[in-house]
């Protein structure tokens, strides 16, 4: 942009020409902006001059605008739209763009509803998603990517430049083939899925894997499972289950927002297995409009589970060793 042109183009001036293409008359457009009919034809025509184009078309009644007006029109409506929330903002209306960070089954359950919450309560803020791994929207966060971001607790941000506020906390959930003799149990201890090989969160190279719940939960409890597979898409981990190539253990929100067609998830019941979800934001001064998002979702319920407790009766023993061995 060629700022030093700017300065040519009077505020009135197009305020007077939207005001004639909007009401269809030059002693229209006046009553509405206050002004004499022949102050309004003024500023069209010295608009007019500046562009080196005929706008209007006096010439008919009531004025239209030429070809070259209506390509006009967008432009000036737009520079008015912009002053006007310009103005808003200053007079302190909370007005802004945030860029909130999710990984996928946050996104899929939590975005949609942030979305709607915000525009009741603070219509001239928009959200604009960034969807990723946790581990990413971390650094994200920290280098400015993201205004915030909702992730899990855990693997910690390695900064003291962010801070963080639960916003619910949801359980670790084993996932059974839907032949698995535990497919149809209440709850199952942490324990009874370390008797197949184990899928689980993470990625096998990125180094943090052993800081996610569901290795935190095995090492809390001295378990040393055979992790043979690790993902951090949802719909991956249930493709492995339903193939027969372990048992899955994930968070409960990651599943419930997939297709569980071909698998069943049981809650785990053990102390400590579970995730906990936040709010991360960079400390120091925080933006209006950020704050505005973080009210939003501090206010939004949390997510609830499909599962009730009245499954159906735990399997006997002979009947796990049996699946087991034919595996």
């Amino acid at each position: 942009m060629d700022l030093g042109s700017v300065h040519h183009y009077r505020i009135d001036w197009i305020a007077s020409f939207v005001a004639v293409a909007r009401h269809g008359s030059f002693s229209a457009a006046a009553k509405t902006l206050y002004r004499s009919q022949p102050r309004v034809s003024s500023h069209v025509a010295a608009l007019e001059r500046l562009v080196g184009r005929r706008l209007v078309d006096r010439s008919v009644q009531p004025a239209t605008l030429t070809p070259e007006g209506r390509g006009l029109l967008p432009h000036a409506e737009e520079i008015l739209r912009r002053l006007d929330l310009m103005a808003q903002s200053a007079e302190g209306a909370v007005c802004g763009t945030v860029r909130l960070g999710c990984y996928p089954s946050v996104a899929a359950y939590l975005y949609p509803r942030a979305v709607r919450a915000l525009r009741a309560a603070y219509p001239r803020v928009r959200l604009v998603l960034h969807e990723g791994p946790s581990l990413e929207l971390g650094e994200q966060l920290v280098d400015g990517g993201v205004d915030l971001a909702v992730r899990p607790l855990h693997p910690l941000v390695s900064s003291d430049r962010v801070a963080n506020r639960v916003l619910w906390r949801e359980p670790l959930v084993a996932v059974f083939r839907a032949d698995h003799p535990l497919a149809g149990a209440a709850e199952v201890a942490l324990a009874q899925t370390v008797t197949q090989p184990v899928i689980s969160i993470g990625e096998s190279d990125d180094g943090h894997s052993r800081q996610y719940e569901t290795n935190l939960a095995f090492a809390n409890l001295g378990l040393r499972p055979v992790i043979s597979e690790r993902t951090n898409q949802p719909q991956t981990l249930i493709s492995l289950v339903r193939h027969g190539l372990g048992v899955g253990v994930t968070n409960a929100l990651a599943m419930t927002t997939a297709d569980t067609e071909g698998v069943a998830l049981v809650p785990i019941r053990d102390a400590g297995c579970e995730r906990a979800v936040a709010t991360w934001w960079r400390t120091g001064e925080e933006s209006p409009a950020v704050a505005a998002v973080r009210e939003c979702l501090d206010r939004l319920p949390g997510p609830t589970w499909p599962w009730t407790a009245s499954a159906g009766r735990a399997p006997s023993a002979s009947r796990i060793a049996a699946f087991a061995s034919e595996r």
